[in-house]
């Protein structure tokens, strides 16, 4: 007799289970029975409403599959919000919380169930899943990056049980915020290094702010370094709490060398470790230990910059070292002032940006020849004016008045340069823009900002393809890049005829940021130019719908392209489509 055909299929499967089943039912069975049966229910409906299909639900767990990944991604995030806002409806402090993981992959099917080892991954995905998380395989990840408005955290590659091979695997976010693109980068021709965040040891977390602003400093220092490549602090600020391996950090942003430490303030002394990994070996190739006062700040973090150097073999110009260990001020409270200032300003609310101005102003008032807090405080000045969709520029005059009075004081403050270069563009002074931009980078060319505002500055200018490749180089100095890194290469892909790529590449801008008004803009131009009027439309209504007053003549305005007709076409597009002028 001939065996039973077997039959499979590629599908979405979701495998769920409760955190803390046995706790819950030694605790109070009733409740849990009872509570289970109704989160079951709530989770089947939602399952049918997406299409999908409960295929086992014994005990605790629960396995559904989907034809599609989007559709069974979209399902688990939508039972987590539904189950939490039940959980926070509850009465006392008890909940009960699944955790939820995705994979696509073939299975088995025998009558209404489903085997195999797609099935065994989903159930070890769920295993890696946070209580109240959803965490999801490769396969799914390269299936819905785009499709929905989402964030995902690479956890890296996973090794489980009974599965052979590691699997990649992603923590789901309800924030698209930043996140890395899928891929791994190759290392550069030099060395190259990342500094994660040092730990606050202190157990106080309104610590937190110094711990940062060394390592902020550290980075600064060391991307001073022209033998140097070193990743960006927006990149390394998202493992800040995490427990990661330094195999992950080479993998995930492409360097061979990892720094990593810990601070500790215990009133006027400051505890300061540091080590430095070779994180293709794993081997510690140096070790630093430091017990001082907190007077002796500067000297700790120009010794551990020195000693990273110095191990590595970096060639170093005089002139590089002279910036790297020129001390920022000579009152540690202003600088105390600046790095609470630094902290506030990485909100960018208007909220967070005035307490910023504060800081920044208090730290002059103590030194008021400390460069940085002028170059601080011209930032925040401009962050303003641009939070205000202001078309004055007298706010970009005091920001430049700053950032000269900063260059007054120290003439190699790239940051200084940047924010000139900034103002400038936005002045139309687009010559001048771009020589105080290209001054910034070769005193700090690993500063990805420098790269990113020298591409704005290109774009706006008419040298678009310029444009493109140096946003590349920001997005590979800071992998886990800013969405407006992604807005500036759609901008330039537009303006290079490249309507398709800047269409794809906008879609992915407002999956992490729905709300940014220029995104809605530029995509309404590029579909009307491609006569998909419907669509184009609904950008311009959903513009509206954020700010009514949004108008054309603001967009215009506020776009300061050299070439002025242009703007115009810009404006006219969406004026057809309904944006007043």
């Amino acid at each position: 007799m001939a065996a039973p055909e077997v039959k499979r299929k590629l599908v979405a499967i979701v495998s769920a289970d409760v955190k803390g089943y046995s706790r819950l039912m030694d605790e109070d069975e009733e409740w849990t029975v009872r509570t289970l049966k109704a989160y079951k229910e709530v989770m089947g409906n939602l399952i049918e409403q997406h299409r999908g299909r409960v295929v086992d639900a014994t005990g605790d767990n629960l396995m559904a599959e989907f034809a599609s990944a989007v559709d069974a991604v979209q399902c688990a995030m939508e039972i987590q919000d539904e189950l939490a806002a039940r959980n926070a409806e509850s009465a006392g402090s008890r909940k009960m919380e699944f955790r939820v993981g995705v994979n696509l992959g073939d299975v088995i099917t025998e009558g209404n169930r489903i085997y195999g080892g797609g099935v065994n991954i989903a159930a070890r995905l769920q295993e890696l899943a946070d209580a109240g998380g959803v965490c999801v395989s490769g396969t799914v990840y390269d299936q819905v990056e785009d499709k929905l408005p989402l964030g995902y955290e690479f956890l890296g590659e996973k090794k489980v049980k009974n599965i052979k091979k590691p699997i990649r695997a992603y923590c789901v976010s309800k924030e698209p915020g930043l996140h890395k693109d899928a891929g791994e980068p190759s290392l550069p021709d030099k060395p190259s290094i990342a500094v994660l965040p040092f730990v606050n040891m202190s157990g106080d977390p309104q610590q937190d702010y110094l711990s940062d602003g060394i390592t902020e400093h550290l980075i600064a220092d060391l991307s001073r370094i022209s033998g140097l490549f070193v990743i960006a602090s927006n990149s390394v600020f998202m493992y800040k709490r995490k427990a990661v391996k330094v195999e992950e950090i080479h993998r995930d942003l492409g360097v061979r060398y990892v720094l990593e430490g810990s601070v500790q303030k215990a009133g006027d002394r400051l505890r300061i470790t540091a080590q430095l990994i070779d994180a293709v070996s794993g081997y510690h190739i140096w070790a630093g230990r430091y017990d001082r006062e907190i007077e002796d700040i500067f000297v700790l973090q120009d010794d551990v910059t020195e000693n990273i150097i110095a191990t590595l073999r970096v060639r170093v110009e005089k002139a590089e070292i002279e910036r790297v260990l020129r001390k920022p001020t000579g009152s540690l409270k202003a600088y105390d002032y600046a790095l609470r200032g630094k902290a506030y300003e990485y909100d960018m609310t208007r909220e967070k940006n005035a307490l910023a101005q504060e800081m920044y102003r208090a730290a002059i008032e103590l030194d008021p020849a400390f460069a940085g807090a002028y170059v601080g405080l011209g930032w925040t000045t401009f962050h303003a004016w641009v939070q205000l969709h202001n078309p004055d520029l007298r706010s970009v005059d005091a920001a430049i008045e700053l950032a000269r009075k900063a260059i007054a004081i120290d003439p190699s403050l790239a940051s200084a340069y940047r924010l000139l270069g900034e103002c400038h563009s936005w002045k139309r002074q687009y010559g001048q823009a771009i020589d105080d931009i290209e001054t910034a980078i070769a005193l700090d060319p690993n500063d990805a900002e420098n790269y990113a505002q020298l591409s704005e500055a290109l774009i706006w200018m008419g040298r678009h393809e310029e444009a493109i490749a140096q946003i590349e180089k920001a997005m590979r100095l800071n992998p886990y890049y800013p969405t407006m890194y992604l807005f500036d290469l759609a901008m330039a892909q537009f303006l290079t005829q490249r309507h398709e790529e800047a269409i794809a590449t906008l879609r992915k801008v407002l999956t992490r940021a729905p709300d940014l008004l220029w995104a809605h803009g530029l995509l309404a131009v590029i579909l009307a130019g491609m006569d998909r009027i419907e669509e184009a439309r609904a950008e311009v209504s959903e513009a509206k719908r954020m700010d009514p007053d949004y108008s054309s003549r603001a967009l215009r305005e506020m776009i300061p392209f050299k070439d002025p007709t242009f703007s115009e076409k810009v404006a006219e597009a969406l004026r057809k489509m309904g944006l007043k002028e």
